[in-house]
């Protein structure tokens, strides 16, 4: 575990973002890491979507602590948990959320600022109490375990980009050794929030960040790229479409499009 936690850190180089791929079984976490992921992460949608819930607070701790420990145990790479807000308001429940993830062996976590299942963002001093409880338990641990604080009212609408670049400093401060604000309105604002921060910035590649590249990413100084739910919708996009033409259409044409077993065999092998 010491090993994993501490190789993850080192892949958070500012400049040279590496790909997190967030998965939400054991199959597709095995498949991520045959094909060469050098680091996985679970995602509270994808995750509530095999479970038939919507994305936003609908799953507990034990869901997600249970979950996660399925993925950490069939592969070998890194794994960083999505647990919300911690599962509660309080910094102390933040707290005892990463000492419970650090026992199933997750090499880090992230906490954002939004008090779900309300859309509303925590007081400015709240939240960042919230993580300098976090950080404090995350430091105590026997081994290293990387504590990544958003800044979600970006995404959300709550608050504007200046907003996010003076939480995520304040996590900075108070011990956040990653630092994710999801979908800023454009590249613009995410290569500020990169240079107004010195921590290690994640990007989330969803929406209109999809038709960027690693390299742009890069230049505008992220040190980590995730994909939060996109992929998982991209199977539940391929799920409907064939659904869709099954059921309403009568036809099974899309079906042909399936990947060979053999490589799917190979891959979880």
């Amino acid at each position: 575990m010491t090993d994993i936690a501490a190789g993850f850190r080192a892949l958070h180089i500012k400049g040279d973002p590496f790909l997190m791929v967030n998965v939400w079984d054991r199959g597709s976490a095995k498949m991520m890491a045959a094909m060469g992921a050098k680091a996985l992460a679970t995602s509270s949608a994808a995750h509530a979507f095999t479970l038939g819930r919507p994305d936003g607070g609908t799953v507990t701790r034990d869901e997600a602590l249970a979950h996660a420990a399925e993925i950490v145990s069939v592969v070998s790479v890194p794994v960083q948990g999505d647990f919300e807000n911690g599962f509660g308001d309080d910094p102390d429940t933040c707290a005892e959320t990463v000492r419970m993830a650090a026992e199933v062996g997750l090499a880090g976590v992230c906490i954002e600022d939004i008090a779900l299942p309300s859309p509303e963002a925590y007081d400015f001093d709240l939240a960042v109490e919230r993580i300098r409880a976090a950080a404090a338990t995350a430091r105590a641990l026997p081994h290293d375990f990387v504590l990544t604080a958003r800044a979600d009212g970006i995404m959300t609408g709550v608050y504007d980009t200046d907003e996010a670049i003076h939480r995520l400093r304040a996590f900075e401060v108070a011990g956040a050794d990653c630092l994710y604000a999801p979908l800023p309105p454009d590249m613009d604002a995410l290569a500020k929030i990169c240079a107004k921060t010195t921590a290690p910035v994640n990007a989330l590649v969803a929406g209109p960040y999809t038709a960027q590249t690693q390299a742009a990413f890069a230049r505008i100084g992220a040190a980590r790229l995730s994909v939060g739910s996109a992929l998982a919708r991209v199977t539940h996009r391929a799920l409907f479409d064939a659904a869709q033409g099954m059921l309403e259409g009568g036809g099974f044409s899309v079906l042909k499009n399936g990947i060979s077993s053999d490589i799917i065999d190979d891959l979880l092998t």
